[in-house]
C-alpha cells in the first residue's frame, strides 16, 4: 500500500467530504477493491473516515477533519504548486500525479493551485541540443533511496581501476548535468559519479536511514569541500574594470575581486594548479595581466610558445 496514495485520496475526502470506492478508484485510476483497502486502512489507522450504508452513503470525513486534514493554507498550496509545476513539465508521472492533486484540493485552494503550477516551465536542455533522458540507473538508485534498499556499486575511479562498494544510497543530486549519489559505506558516507558506476544491483537487504541525515545539508557540506580542493592556487589577475563580470561568469566562485589598482581592478583566480590557471586564463591574451605567481606566469609563456610553434608559419588560407 502507497503513502502518496493513501495522502491522494485523503486530499480527495477533503474536497467532496463524502466519497464512494468506486469515485476514489476513478479517480486515482484503482480498481475499487483497492480503493476500498485504503479507506479501510485510513479508518483502522485512527482517521476520522468512516463508511456510511446506504443508498447516497459512502466514506465521509467526521467532524472539522474536512477542513483542517491537511492543515495547508491557500499561500502554503500555492508555494506547493509553484514548486511542483516546473518537474511536472518534464517527468509524465509527475504530470499526472500533479494532475489529481489538483482536482482534490478543496474549491477555495484549485484555481490558484493550478495557476501555480503551470507558470513555470523547466527546459532542460541546451540550445541546439536536445532534451537528455534521465540514465536509467539513475532511476534505480532513486528507487532504492526511497525503498532503503542496499545496493552492490562496481566504481570506477579517477585511475579507471575498479572497486566493489555496498553502500547505503541516501540520496541523489543533479549538479550541472551530472549525477551524484550521496550514500553511507563502511568507510562513512560517501560520493559516487553515477556516470562512473559500472554495475549496480539490489543485495536483497535493506537499511536504516540516519535520523540526523539532511541531503541538502550534507550536499552544501561537500560542495564546500569540493570547491575548496579545487581552489589549492590562487593567481593575481590586473583588468579591465568592464569585463570582470565576464571572468567571474565564467568562473564563479573561483574569481573573486581584491581591489582596484588605478583604472584597472585587480581580482584573484582559484584552481587545483598552475596550468589550470594559465588554461582559463590564455584567452585573454594582453587584455589582462597576470602579476603572479611565477608557476601560472610560466605556464602561460609555455602555452605562448606551443601557439607560436604550431601556427606562426601559417598563412591566412591555413597552409
Amino acid at each position: 500500500m502507497r503513502a502518496d496514495r493513501l495522502v491522494a485520496v485523503l486530499l480527495l475526502m477533503q474536497a467532496r467530504g463524502r466519497v464512494t470506492a468506486a469515485e476514489v478508484a476513478a479517480e486515482l485510476e484503482i480498481s475499487v477493491a483497492t480503493a476500498r483497502r485504503d479507506l479501510e486502512a485510513l479508518s483502522t489507522a485512527g482517521i476520522p473516515v468512516h463508511p456510511q450504508p446506504g443508498r447516497n452513503g459512502g466514506w465521509q470525513l467526521i467532524g472539522g477533519a474536512r477542513t483542517d486534514l491537511s492543515g495547508l493554507t491557500a499561500t502554503e498550496a500555492q508555494a506547493l504548486f509553484l514548486l511542483v509545476g516546473p518537474a511536472a513539465s518534464i517527468a509524465p508521472d509527475a504530470k499526472a500525479a500533479l494532475r489529481k492533486l489538483v482536482r482534490a484540493l478543496p474549491d477555495t485552494f484549485r484555481e490558484h493551485a493550478q495557476a501555480a503550477a503551470e507558470a513555470v516551465v523547466i527546459d532542460p536542455a541546451r540550445w541546439g541540443a536536445h532534451v537528455k533522458e534521465r540514465p536509467e540507473l539513475v532511476r534505480r538508485l532513486q528507487d532504492a533511496v526511497v525503498r532503503r534498499e542496499r545496493f552492490r556499486l562496481v566504481y570506477s575511479g579517477r585511475g579507471r581501476s575498479t572497486s566493489e562498494r555496498v553502500v547505503d544510497p541516501l540520496g541523489l543530486v543533479d549538479k550541472d548535468d551530472v549525477w551524484y549519489l550521496v550514500a553511507w559505506t563502511e568507510k562513512g558516507q560517501r560520493t559516487f559519479r553515477v556516470d562512473r558506476v559500472v554495475e549496480a544491483e539490489p543485495t536483497g537487504a535493506v537499511f536504516e536511514r540516519p535520523a540526523d541525515f539532511d541531503l541538502s545539508t550534507a550536499w552544501a557540506e561537500i560542495v564546500e569541500r569540493m570547491e575548496e580542493r579545487r581552489s589549492g592556487l590562487t593567481a593575481t589577475v590586473l583588468m579591465d574594470a568592464r569585463f570582470v563580470w565576464v571572468m567571474q561568469d565564467r568562473l564563479g566562485r573561483n574569481c573573486e575581486v581584491d581591489g582596484a589598482v588605478g583604472d584597472r581592478v585587480r581580482v584573484r583566480v582559484t584552481a587545483p594548479t598552475p596550468l589550470m590557471i594559465a588554461q582559463e586564463l590564455a584567452g585573454w591574451g594582453g587584455s589582462i595581466e597576470v602579476l603572479g605567481p611565477p608557476s601560472v606566469q610560466a605556464e602561460l609563456a609555455r602555452l605562448g610558445r606551443e601557439l607560436t610553434d604550431r601556427y606562426a608559419g601559417m598563412d591566412q588560407s591555413g597552409e
